[in-house]
Order: structure tokens, then C-alpha cells, then sequence
């Protein structure tokens, strides 16, 4: 739902806050207050085209912002997710113009191309009145207008999901006849990769555990010279340091007879010689380990060049080769499914099938609501003096299949008897277009998901018990769904929940525009004044005050 709307020099508005309600709310105002601004604020603030123009004079730039609530289910939600672009429950959307005629874009504070607002505002809102703002007009919001009001809408995922899936394995078939011979050559190579990399035996565990003979291997005769270095320096020379310990310890044991201070030098040096006699043990049990093998080095020697050759081969590092492997016999089962022609047409076939079989369900579900939509517009017409006129719901069949079904859906409307009906888009009054949409948007109220509608120029050409009816159906439409309708006609804006005014003001040889929210007698004043014209009598006021349902009014 639109909450909020704020407009800084945009044509002859300087500075507007505007915050909205639910329900119906009528703007009215004399001709050329303004109104029509608010709605070309909003259209430009939703992504329609802009220039310099719109820039209150001796401004430097115009700015919009609007604010919607959004509901969790909104698709609108998912939509803003998907772009990074988060809502937290709403969706403030801003357009800047400047004088120059350059454009930005932000949607909750994020820089956004215009084809996005234009994109997010779909999902928002509808302005009714002039052609290139009406979702109605395009065939894809038909189409999906019609599957709600059939409420087919999980049918027409599954044809979509169906229409993927052959469509993907009839560009494998295709494929595979195209490059038949590259596929051959790819499934020989792959064959070959795998055979070499498993012939490799290679594990990651493995691969340690040779580095690590290797080196042990390669570097075993300096091993031994060191380990037996150390056995000489420690044990088993002339002056081992182990036989100088345990003299140093015998000596000072002796003597500590005399002076029993130094047990704190011997209980010092009794762990560090248990310490040196535990690595003598230690060095002569690595050194019986030790042996000098050539031919177990050259055999390490040509498994790791194996390896590394591979790696080299295939640019990949030790760690990546199994990885490779796994990614070599994948792609080598893919093209197995794909190497029979047979079987690819078979695939493609049955896809085929269950997607026609699903699109057929589709379409005879669709045919039964179009007809029902069609009589109930019509019906709706009758009342909106178009009561000459009929819509109907056209479905043609599509030239191929397509992932929105069979069925080519187009909104048709005759505005006169005799009259051969021509899609809705080509309908030439804008007053008759708005009272059209105003018929469907009410026959259809319970599954539309635009949640705000804006009519404009919806009571041209009409006056008496058809506004009264105009502003009744209005009225039930904001039951359900935000609306927002600029008229010139009485009985509509007493329909409405809300009523404001929108009136020129005058400050410093400046002309700018005002909205009022218009409460008790200011209503009355207002609904007199488009009654009586200039001058206001009694009479007036009490026809208004009726109208609007008020007992009584005071001058």
C-alpha cells in the first residue's frame, strides 16, 4: 500500500508531504490546480520517462519519493531480495531530475536504473487514464490476470517447469546432431584423462606419505652420517658428553657429604641426564631404521615425475587431481546420455508430451474462466453507461509451444453495438478506458495483486446515476484494494472515504499547488462548490451535507 508521497519543485509544487490511508480517496480541486501532477509524480517516481521540463522553474532539480508497506507475501518482497536491494517491509523508491535533464534512480536507498522502478513498480502500482501507465494494456498482465480470476496459477508453474525441461533436452538432441563428431572427440579425451589419472592410484593421504619417504629416501646417507654424529658426540665417543654427566653427578654426589647444598645442583642435573640417555635410545632406534634402498628411491622418483607431469598437463596442483577425476567421469556420463540419438528423441518426445498434456489442462481451465470474466465485465459495463459495449476475453492458439502455455490471451472490448471487438489497447477514450479497467479491476478484486489503483478521467463523459455508481463501485474497490480517483464529479468524491483538495496558491509572483485534507464542513464546501460553481448557496450545502450523509451543516 502507497504510505507515503513527497514531492520538492516538480512543475508548479514546490513542497508536498502527502501521507495515505486505506480506502478510497477522492482528489478534486478546479481544472489546472494540480491534480494530474500528483499522478504524473507518482508515474515518474514508478520509472516513466522524464526531461528538464519537469523542473520547478529557477530549481536546480525535482525530487520524488514515495514509500510503500509491503505484506511478507508480497512477490515484490523476493523480488527486492533477489537484486540485493532489501525491503525490511517496505519499499522506498526516489527519482531525481535535474535541471539539465539528468535522471537518478534508488530503490531503498540504493542507486537502481529507471527499467528497475519501472520493473518494482509494476508490482505496485496501477494508474488508469492514460495508456502507457496501464498494466492492463499488456498482454502478460492479462495472461496473468486471467489465471488468477481461473485460479490456475500452480497449473501454469508446472507447464513452465514442463516447457524448461523440453526445451533443454531438445537442445541437447539438437546439439548432439549439430557436433556429433566434437562430441565423439570430447568423450575419446575424457576417456583417455580418465584412464591416465586412475592409473595414478592418486589419494591425498598417498601423496604425503611418498613426499614424505622421498625425502627420508633421497636424503638417507646424510641421515645416518647425523644420526651416528650424534650417538658419537652423546654415548659412544671417547669424551661423550653422556660419560662426563655421569662423572660430573658421581663427583658432586661424593661431596655432598660435606655440604648438602649442592643436592640442588644434582637434583638439576639427574633429569637432564635422563633426558640425554632417553635420546641416545631414541637415535639408535631411528638409526636401525635407516637404510640406503636406490631402487626404492628410483621407483618413488618415477611416481612422483608421474604425478607431477599430470599436474603439469592439466595445470592443476597434487590436492586438485581427484577433483578432476571426479569432474572427467561426470562430464563423460553426460555425454553417454547424450550419445544416443534414439534415446535423446525418446527424452524429448516425452517431454513433449507431459508438457502438452499439462498446457492442455491449462487451456480448457482458462477458456471456462474467460468466458465467465467476459460476462461479468460486461455485465459491469452496463452499469458504467457502456452499456452498449461487451468485453470478452479472446484466446488464440499459440503459433508453438511457449512456457505461458498454448494459449495466446488478449483483453477485447466493444464500446458500441455492432461494434467488432478490438483489444484493449486500442480503446481511444481515456474516460472509457478508465471505466473499463474500473469494471475489470472490481470484477477481479479478490485476486489481483497490485494492491494501489489510481484512476484518472474515469467520470468523463458521465454525470448522474452513472457517477453514482461510479463512486459506489470506487467506494466497494476500496474495500480490498488502495484507491485513489482525481474527479470533477460530485457523487464520486461523496463516495469516498478520504476526500482532499488540490488548489493553486499564489506567494512572491510564484504559482504553486496545495493539497488539504478535508474534514466536516470543508467536504461540504468543497462537494457544494462542484454542485454549484462559483457561488455557494444554502440549498447547495444541504444537497452536499446529504451526500455526503451528514444530518446537518452550519454556514
Amino acid at each position: 500500500m502507497l504510505r507515503t508521497l513527497s514531492i520538492r519543485d516538480f512543475v508548479i509544487v514546490d513542497r508536498l508531504e502527502l501521507e495515505f490511508s486505506a480506502g478510497f480517496t477522492a482528489l478534486t480541486g478546479e481544472t489546472g490546480a494540480g491534480k494530474s501532477i500528483l499522478v504524473d509524480a507518482l508515474g515518474l517516481a514508478l520509472g516513466e520517462r522524464a526531461d528538464a521540463g519537469v523542473v520547478r522553474q529557477g530549481a536546480e532539480r525535482a525530487e520524488i519519493n514515495v514509500e510503500f508497506d509491503l505484506q511478507d507475501e508480497s512477490p515484490l518482497v523476493q523480488w527486492l531480495s533477489d537484486r540485493d536491494l532489501g525491503s525490511d517491509g517496505t519499499c522506498l523508491m526516489r527519482r531525481v531530475i535535474d535541471a539539465g535533464g539528468r535522471s537518478r534512480a534508488f530503490i531503498n536507498g540504493t542507486p537502481a536504473t529507471i527499467a528497475q522502478l519501472r520493473e518494482a513498480g509494476e508490482f505496485l502500482v496501477d494508474i488508469h487514464g492514460q495508456h502507457e501507465h496501464q498494466s492492463l494494456l499488456r498482454a502478460t498482465a492479462q495472461r496473468e490476470l486471467l489465471d488468477a480470476y481461473a485460479g490456475v496459477q500452480e497449473t501454469a508453474a508446472r507447464t513452465a517447469s514442463l516447457y524448461r525441461t523440453w526445451r533443454a533436452r531438445r537442445e541437447q538432441r539438437l546439439a548432439f546432431e549439430s557436433g556429433s563428431a566434437a562430441i565423439a572427440a570430447e568423450r575419446e579425451q575424457l576417456e583417455w584423462r580418465i584412464k591416465e589419472l586412475k592409473a595414478l592410484e592418486f589419494t591425498p593421504e598417498g601423496w604425503q606419505e611418498l613426499t614424505a619417504e622421498h625425502g627420508r629416501l633421497s636424503h638417507a646417507a646424510s641421515l645416518i652420517e647425523g644420526t651416528q654424529y650424534g650417538l658419537d658426540v652423546l654415548s659412544e665417543g671417547e669424551a661423550s658428553s653422556l660419560s662426563q654427566l655421569n662423572a660430573v653427578i658421581a663427583r658432586l654426589d661424593a661431596l655432598g657429604e660435606y655440604d648438602p647444598a649442592l643436592r640442588e645442583v644434582l637434583d638439576v642435573l639427574e633429569p637432564a641426564r635422563i633426558q640425554m640417555q632417553e635420546a641416545v635410545y631414541s637415535l639408535r632406534h631411528y638409526q636401525q631404521k635407516l637404510e640406503i634402498d636406490p631402487q626404492r628411491l628410483r621407483a618413488l622418483e618415477t611416481r612422483l615425475d608421474a604425478v607431477h607431469s599430470a599436474c603439469r598437463k592439466y595445470r592443476v596442483n597434487a590436492e586438485d587431481l581427484p577433483a578432476l577425476l571426479e569432474k572427467a567421469k561426470t562430464r563423460l556420463a553426460e555425454l553417454g546420455a547424450a550419445g544416443d540419438p534414439e534415446t535423446l528423441q525418446r527424452l524429448e518426445d516425452e517431454a513433449l508430451a507431459a508438457y502438452t498434456s499439462e498446457a492442455q489442462k491449462l487451456s480448457a481451465v482458462r477458456s471456462k474462466a474467460a468466458q465467465k470474466l467476459g460476462a461479468e465485465v460486461t455485465a459491469a459495463m452496463q452499469t458504467l453507461a457502456l452499456g452498449a459495449g461487451s468485453f470478452d476475453v479472446a484466446m488464440d492458439c499459440s503459433a508453438e509451444p511457449a512456457a505461458y502455455g498454448l494459449d495466446e490471451i488478449e483483453f477485447r472490448v466493444a464500446t458500441h453495438k455492432g461494434m467488432a471487438p478490438q483489444p484493449l489497447a486500442k480503446v481511444a477514450s481515456g474516460g472509457e478506458l478508465s471505466r473499463l479497467s474500473l469494471a475489470i479491476q472490481t470484477v477481479t478484486s479478490e485476486v489481483a495483486q497490485v494492491s494501489t489503483l489510481v484512476f484518472d478521467e474515469v467520470d468523463v463523459g458521465i454525470g448522474g446515476r452513472v457517477a453514482e455508481i461510479v463512486g459506489r463501485m470506487l467506494r466497494q474497490l476500496g474495500r480490498k484494494r488502495q484507491v485513489m480517483c482525481i474527479t470533477h464529479l460530485p457523487q464520486v468524491a461523496a463516495s469516498a472515504d478520504h476526500q482532499w483538495r488540490v488548489a493553486k496558491a499564489t506567494s512572491q509572483s510564484k504559482v504553486s499547488s496545495r493539497v488539504t485534507a478535508l474534514k466536516g464542513e470543508e467536504r461540504v464546501e468543497e462537494i457544494a462548490r462542484m454542485l454549484g460553481g462559483v457561488k455557494i448557496t444554502d440549498t447547495t450545502r444541504k444537497h452536499a451535507a446529504e451526500m455526503l450523509g451528514f444530518e446537518k451543516v452550519t454556514k
